[in-house]
């Protein structure tokens, strides 16, 4: 019998395409502790997720420790670049919270990811940059270039919640990246030569010519206090930006309960129902 999933994303490349499976339910527990635990996900709708990646003569890169199992012609090898790319990926790496090594695979056959009950995005790049928060990537093409971006102004590096360096991705084609919300919650902004105020930390990422800084909702301090907001995250220019606008509800949720989040809030922070 065959395991019971359906596939949620896909994306393709140059000799390699990726997937996300979604299992539909688990049966497999032995023991009532962990029957009790999968009950309560399958009611809450928590499905257990992976990532396949399928192989025809392609090379993709991964973060080290995430390969389950391959089958096929697959070879894995590290590639350092000398004691200088050594020197240049232990000090990238320790500034985005990523793993030094990123093994590559190359040939073909099929390629399974640990399974995870997070969620995934699947994310295509077309000669262009791409810049995400620490943490996120989880695999891509080996035509993409994994780096580090570091801000370009004090004020994003101190209040813009990821410090002075985020991922860089840049090249074409396909990358993985783990999300705090499912792909379905995440809005896909474009901007023509516009800005975008984000007011909160739940932009996952940006591509394209975008600039980014923080900045005071309002430009007067006496405004500021009054409107009742803080600090803003300002995007620039003209790309991208996707944005997990629901991730705050989550985090209050887990940390308030639902009591707090069911009365809405009018003019002077007074509740009203």
């Amino acid at each position: 019998m065959s395991i019971d999933f359906d596939i949620t994303e896909k994306g393709s490349g140059k000799g390699s395409s990726v997937e996300i499976l979604r299992y539909k339910q688990l049966l497999g527990s032995s023991d009532a502790a962990t029957a009790q635990m999968i009950f309560y996900a399958n009611q809450s709708g928590m499905n257990l997720k992976q990532v396949r990646v399928l192989l025809s003569g392609g090379e993709i890169m991964m973060e080290s420790g995430l390969l389950h199992f391959m089958k096929g012609h697959i070879t894995a090898e590290n590639k350092m670049g000398g004691l200088g790319g050594l020197a240049k990926k232990i000090a990238a790496n320790a500034l985005t919270n990523e793993t030094t090594f990123k093994p590559s695979y190359k040939g073909t056959g099929e390629i399974y990811l640990e399974p995870s009950f997070g969620h995934y995005i699947i994310v295509p790049l077309n000669a262009e940059e791409m810049i995400v928060d620490k943490g996120m990537f989880v695999a891509c093409e080996s035509t993409v270039e994994v780096g580090v971006a570091a801000q370009r102004n004090i004020s994003s590096a101190l209040f813009g919640g990821d410090g002075f360096f985020q991922t860089r991705l840049f090249g074409t084609g396909w990358c993985v990246l783990s999300s705090p919300v499912p792909s379905s919650e995440v809005m896909r902004l474009k901007l023509d030569n516009e800005k975008l105020s984000v007011d909160g930390n739940f932009a996952l990422l940006r591509k394209g010519k975008i600039e980014f800084k923080v900045e005071k909702s309002t430009k007067s301090l006496l405004g500021g206090a009054t409107g009742g907001e803080g600090l803003l995250q300002t995007f620039t220019g003209t790309g991208e930006v996707w944005l997990a606008p629901t991730q705050s509800v989550y985090a209050r949720l887990r940390y308030e309960g639902l009591g707090q989040l069911s009365q809405s809030t009018g003019s002077m922070g007074q509740s009203t129902k």
